[in-house]
Protein backbone atom coordinates (compact mmCIF):
# COMPACT_ATOMS: atom_id res chain seq x y z
CA UNK A 1 0.00 0.00 0.00
CA UNK A 2 2.97 2.44 0.03
CA UNK A 3 2.58 3.81 3.32
CA UNK A 4 4.98 4.47 5.84
CA UNK A 5 5.04 2.08 9.29
CA UNK A 6 4.19 5.04 11.59
CA UNK A 7 0.69 5.81 9.77
CA UNK A 8 -0.26 2.36 10.01
CA UNK A 9 -0.15 2.12 13.36
CA UNK A 10 -1.61 5.45 13.80
CA UNK A 11 -4.35 5.57 16.15
CA UNK A 12 -6.03 8.72 16.15
CA UNK A 13 -6.74 10.80 19.73
CA UNK A 14 -9.76 10.76 21.49
CA UNK A 15 -11.50 14.34 21.26
CA UNK A 16 -12.10 16.19 24.41
CA UNK A 17 -15.83 15.42 24.17
CA UNK A 18 -14.64 11.77 24.26
CA UNK A 19 -11.86 12.55 26.75
CA UNK A 20 -14.84 13.53 29.45
CA UNK A 21 -16.71 11.27 28.95
CA UNK A 22 -13.92 8.44 29.46
CA UNK A 23 -13.41 10.41 32.81
CA UNK A 24 -16.32 10.91 33.82
CA UNK A 25 -17.10 6.64 33.18
CA UNK A 26 -13.99 5.84 35.34
CA UNK A 27 -15.55 8.50 37.96
CA UNK A 28 -18.86 6.63 38.20
CA UNK A 29 -16.73 3.08 38.54
CA UNK A 30 -14.59 4.83 41.30
CA UNK A 31 -17.66 6.40 43.13
CA UNK A 32 -19.16 2.82 43.21
CA UNK A 33 -16.38 1.45 44.74
CA UNK A 34 -16.63 4.18 47.54
CA UNK A 35 -20.40 3.68 48.19
CA UNK A 36 -19.60 0.68 49.55
CA UNK A 37 -16.12 1.68 50.98
CA UNK A 38 -15.82 5.49 51.57
CA UNK A 39 -12.17 5.94 52.24
CA UNK A 40 -10.13 4.04 49.60
CA UNK A 41 -7.76 6.07 48.24
CA UNK A 42 -6.24 5.72 44.13
CA UNK A 43 -3.78 2.95 45.02
CA UNK A 44 -6.78 0.52 46.59
CA UNK A 45 -8.42 1.52 43.87
CA UNK A 46 -6.56 0.45 41.18
CA UNK A 47 -7.00 -3.47 42.15
CA UNK A 48 -10.38 -3.10 42.93
CA UNK A 49 -10.76 -2.18 39.24
CA UNK A 50 -9.37 -5.13 38.01
CA UNK A 51 -10.96 -7.23 40.17
CA UNK A 52 -14.49 -5.99 40.21
CA UNK A 53 -14.30 -4.86 36.76
CA UNK A 54 -11.50 -6.72 34.84
CA UNK A 55 -10.63 -2.73 33.91
CA UNK A 56 -6.63 -2.26 34.14
CA UNK A 57 -5.43 1.93 34.68
CA UNK A 58 -2.82 3.16 35.37
CA UNK A 59 -2.76 4.95 38.96
CA UNK A 60 -1.76 7.85 38.35
CA UNK A 61 -4.80 8.17 36.27
CA UNK A 62 -7.06 7.29 38.89
CA UNK A 63 -5.54 9.97 40.92
CA UNK A 64 -6.14 12.63 38.56
CA UNK A 65 -10.05 11.57 38.04
CA UNK A 66 -10.02 11.48 41.76
CA UNK A 67 -8.46 15.10 42.33
CA UNK A 68 -10.44 16.25 39.33
CA UNK A 69 -13.50 15.21 40.61
CA UNK A 70 -12.97 15.52 44.38
CA UNK A 71 -13.34 11.99 45.70
CA UNK A 72 -10.70 12.49 48.21
CA UNK A 73 -11.97 13.27 51.39
CA UNK A 74 -10.87 15.90 54.11
CA UNK A 75 -9.94 14.70 57.50
CA UNK A 76 -10.27 16.50 60.80
CA UNK A 77 -7.90 15.56 63.44
CA UNK A 78 -7.29 15.73 67.25
CA UNK A 79 -4.51 14.63 69.78
CA UNK A 80 -5.07 12.98 73.26
CA UNK A 81 -2.10 10.74 75.49
CA UNK A 82 -3.37 7.13 75.60
CA UNK A 83 0.07 5.95 77.07
CA UNK A 84 1.18 6.10 80.81
CA UNK A 85 4.56 4.02 81.11
CA UNK A 86 5.66 5.97 84.55
CA UNK A 87 4.64 3.29 86.83
CA UNK A 88 6.34 0.46 89.14
CA UNK A 89 5.37 -2.44 86.91
CA UNK A 90 8.25 -4.36 85.18
CA UNK A 91 9.18 -4.04 81.86
CA UNK A 92 9.61 -6.56 79.36
CA UNK A 93 12.07 -6.58 75.95
CA UNK A 94 10.94 -6.38 72.90
CA UNK A 95 11.16 -9.98 71.44
CA UNK A 96 10.21 -8.79 67.70
CA UNK A 97 13.97 -7.57 66.53
CA UNK A 98 14.70 -9.51 63.46
CA UNK A 99 11.54 -12.13 64.16
CA UNK A 100 10.07 -13.97 60.96
CA UNK A 101 6.80 -14.62 60.73
CA UNK A 102 5.05 -17.34 58.74
CA UNK A 103 1.58 -18.26 60.42
CA UNK A 104 -1.25 -16.53 61.69
CA UNK A 105 -1.31 -16.49 66.09
CA UNK A 106 2.36 -16.30 66.21
CA UNK A 107 2.55 -12.43 67.22
CA UNK A 108 -0.52 -10.09 68.80
CA UNK A 109 0.25 -6.16 68.60
CA UNK A 110 -2.03 -4.29 71.24
CA UNK A 111 -2.69 -0.47 71.38
CA UNK A 112 -5.17 1.84 72.90
CA UNK A 113 -6.65 4.82 71.11
CA UNK A 114 -9.56 7.00 71.80
CA UNK A 115 -12.31 8.85 70.21
CA UNK A 116 -13.54 12.44 70.93
CA UNK A 117 -17.31 13.11 71.52
CA UNK A 118 -18.50 16.51 72.43
CA UNK A 119 -18.98 15.27 76.04
CA UNK A 120 -15.15 13.57 76.35
CA UNK A 121 -13.17 11.07 75.17
CA UNK A 122 -14.08 7.26 75.04
CA UNK A 123 -11.45 4.77 74.99
CA UNK A 124 -10.86 1.67 71.92
CA UNK A 125 -8.66 -1.13 72.76
CA UNK A 126 -7.68 -3.99 70.05
CA UNK A 127 -5.31 -6.68 69.18
CA UNK A 128 -4.14 -7.31 66.00
CA UNK A 129 -2.78 -10.87 64.62
CA UNK A 130 0.50 -9.44 62.96
CA UNK A 131 0.49 -11.53 59.96
CA UNK A 132 -3.31 -11.31 58.61
CA UNK A 133 -3.73 -8.10 60.05
CA UNK A 134 -6.95 -9.16 61.41
CA UNK A 135 -8.30 -7.28 64.62
CA UNK A 136 -8.68 -10.74 66.99
CA UNK A 137 -10.18 -8.75 69.92
CA UNK A 138 -11.29 -5.40 70.78
CA UNK A 139 -13.50 -3.31 73.62
CA UNK A 140 -14.83 0.22 74.19
CA UNK A 141 -15.23 2.03 77.46
CA UNK A 142 -15.38 5.46 78.86
CA UNK A 143 -12.74 4.86 81.10
CA UNK A 144 -8.92 4.30 80.40
CA UNK A 145 -8.08 1.50 83.08
CA UNK A 146 -6.71 -2.25 82.75
CA UNK A 147 -10.21 -3.63 82.22
CA UNK A 148 -10.01 -2.11 79.12
CA UNK A 149 -7.64 -3.89 77.43
CA UNK A 150 -8.24 -6.92 79.41
CA UNK A 151 -11.55 -7.25 77.91
CA UNK A 152 -9.79 -7.17 74.64
CA UNK A 153 -7.40 -9.76 75.70
CA UNK A 154 -9.92 -12.25 76.72
CA UNK A 155 -12.04 -11.69 73.25
CA UNK A 156 -8.78 -12.72 71.41
CA UNK A 157 -8.04 -15.43 73.47
CA UNK A 158 -11.60 -16.96 73.36
CA UNK A 159 -11.80 -16.29 69.47
CA UNK A 160 -8.34 -17.53 68.48
CA UNK A 161 -7.40 -20.35 71.13
CA UNK A 162 -3.72 -19.81 70.71
CA UNK A 163 -1.39 -22.48 71.30
CA UNK A 164 1.69 -21.90 73.72
CA UNK A 165 4.67 -19.80 72.23
CA UNK A 166 2.35 -16.84 71.07
CA UNK A 167 3.99 -13.42 71.29
CA UNK A 168 1.67 -10.42 72.98
CA UNK A 169 3.47 -7.15 71.41
CA UNK A 170 2.67 -3.64 73.42
CA UNK A 171 3.97 -0.31 74.37
CA UNK A 172 4.97 0.16 77.98
CA UNK A 173 1.71 1.55 79.37
CA UNK A 174 0.29 0.79 82.91
CA UNK A 175 -2.66 -1.29 80.86
CA UNK A 176 -0.22 -3.40 79.93
CA UNK A 177 2.26 -3.60 82.38
CA UNK A 178 -0.24 -4.43 85.47
CA UNK A 179 -0.18 -7.21 87.44
CA UNK A 180 -3.75 -8.08 86.41
CA UNK A 181 -3.06 -7.87 82.30
CA UNK A 182 0.25 -9.93 83.02
CA UNK A 183 -1.88 -12.40 84.80
CA UNK A 184 -3.92 -13.44 81.73
CA UNK A 185 -0.64 -13.62 79.57
CA UNK A 186 1.09 -15.84 81.97
CA UNK A 187 -1.71 -17.99 82.18
CA UNK A 188 -2.33 -18.74 78.68
CA UNK A 189 1.15 -19.46 78.45
CA UNK A 190 1.74 -16.05 76.01
CA UNK A 191 5.08 -14.79 76.10
CA UNK A 192 5.51 -10.50 76.60
CA UNK A 193 6.88 -8.54 74.58
CA UNK A 194 6.61 -4.38 74.85
CA UNK A 195 8.19 -1.40 72.98
CA UNK A 196 10.90 0.95 73.53
CA UNK A 197 9.88 3.70 75.35
CA UNK A 198 8.60 7.13 72.99
CA UNK A 199 9.25 4.91 70.14
CA UNK A 200 6.12 4.48 67.95
CA UNK A 201 7.85 2.33 65.27
CA UNK A 202 7.64 -0.64 67.18
CA UNK A 203 3.97 -1.00 67.72
CA UNK A 204 4.16 0.26 63.89
CA UNK A 205 1.21 -1.89 62.93
CA UNK A 206 -1.14 -1.06 65.80
CA UNK A 207 -0.57 2.63 64.80
CA UNK A 208 -1.25 1.88 61.15
CA UNK A 209 -4.44 0.37 61.84
CA UNK A 210 -5.42 2.97 64.21
CA UNK A 211 -4.54 5.22 61.30
CA UNK A 212 -6.98 3.31 59.01
CA UNK A 213 -9.31 3.68 61.81
CA UNK A 214 -9.34 7.16 62.14
CA UNK A 215 -8.89 8.29 58.18
CA UNK A 216 -11.95 5.85 57.14
CA UNK A 217 -14.16 5.91 59.86
CA UNK A 218 -13.52 8.05 62.97
CA UNK A 219 -12.94 11.50 61.18
CA UNK A 220 -15.60 11.18 58.59
CA UNK A 221 -18.68 10.83 61.20
CA UNK A 222 -19.75 13.57 63.99
CA UNK A 223 -20.07 11.41 67.02
CA UNK A 224 -22.47 12.50 69.21
CA UNK A 225 -22.77 9.73 71.92
CA UNK A 226 -21.32 6.79 73.14
CA UNK A 227 -23.84 4.83 71.85
CA UNK A 228 -22.58 6.05 68.53
CA UNK A 229 -19.01 4.86 69.23
CA UNK A 230 -20.41 1.68 70.14
CA UNK A 231 -22.52 1.28 67.26
CA UNK A 232 -20.78 2.62 64.35
CA UNK A 233 -16.89 1.38 65.29
CA UNK A 234 -17.88 -2.37 66.23
CA UNK A 235 -19.61 -2.58 62.52
CA UNK A 236 -16.15 -0.97 60.58
CA UNK A 237 -13.82 -3.24 62.97
CA UNK A 238 -16.39 -6.38 62.03
CA UNK A 239 -17.98 -5.81 59.14
CA UNK A 240 -15.64 -3.62 56.91
CA UNK A 241 -12.14 -3.99 58.06
CA UNK A 242 -11.64 -7.91 58.72
CA UNK A 243 -13.92 -8.59 55.95
CA UNK A 244 -13.34 -5.78 53.07
CA UNK A 245 -10.61 -3.93 53.48
CA UNK A 246 -7.80 -4.71 51.40
CA UNK A 247 -4.11 -4.45 52.50
CA UNK A 248 -1.07 -4.04 50.05
CA UNK A 249 1.04 -6.17 52.49
CA UNK A 250 -1.35 -9.80 52.07
CA UNK A 251 -1.49 -9.40 48.31
CA UNK A 252 -4.18 -6.90 48.39
CA UNK A 253 -7.01 -9.00 50.12
CA UNK A 254 -8.93 -8.65 53.56
CA UNK A 255 -7.89 -10.39 56.66
CA UNK A 256 -9.98 -12.96 56.59
CA UNK A 257 -9.78 -13.87 53.31
CA UNK A 258 -6.43 -14.08 53.48
CA UNK A 259 -6.71 -15.99 56.53
CA UNK A 260 -8.87 -18.52 54.70
CA UNK A 261 -6.39 -19.17 51.94
CA UNK A 262 -3.80 -20.08 54.36
CA UNK A 263 -5.69 -22.52 55.83
CA UNK A 264 -6.22 -24.24 52.45
CA UNK A 265 -3.19 -25.73 51.14
CA UNK A 266 -4.07 -25.27 47.67
CA UNK A 267 -4.89 -21.96 47.70
CA UNK A 268 -1.92 -21.38 49.87
CA UNK A 269 0.33 -22.81 47.59
CA UNK A 270 -0.91 -20.47 44.45
CA UNK A 271 0.00 -17.21 46.53
CA UNK A 272 3.72 -18.98 47.31
CA UNK A 273 5.85 -18.83 50.59
CA UNK A 274 4.58 -16.45 52.72
CA UNK A 275 6.69 -14.30 55.45
CA UNK A 276 6.53 -11.23 57.75
CA UNK A 277 10.42 -9.87 58.44
CA UNK A 278 10.31 -7.43 61.18
CA UNK A 279 13.46 -5.47 60.37
CA UNK A 280 11.92 -2.14 61.12
CA UNK A 281 12.04 -3.19 64.56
Amino acid sequence: MEIGTSTYYYKPKNSRKDKEKEDANLCGKIEHLQSEYSCWGYRTIKPQLLYQYELKVNKKKILRIMKKFGLFRKIKKHFAHTTDSNHPFHIYPNLLKGKIITDINQVWVSDITYIRIPTGFVFLAMILDLFSRRVVGWAISKSLNHELTASALRIAIETRKPKPGLIHHSDRGVQYACKEYIKILENNNIQISMAGKGNPYENAFAESFFKTLKNEEVYLWEYETFNDVIERIPRFIEKIYNIKRVHSGIFYLPPKEFETILQDEDRRKSIGQVTLNLQLY
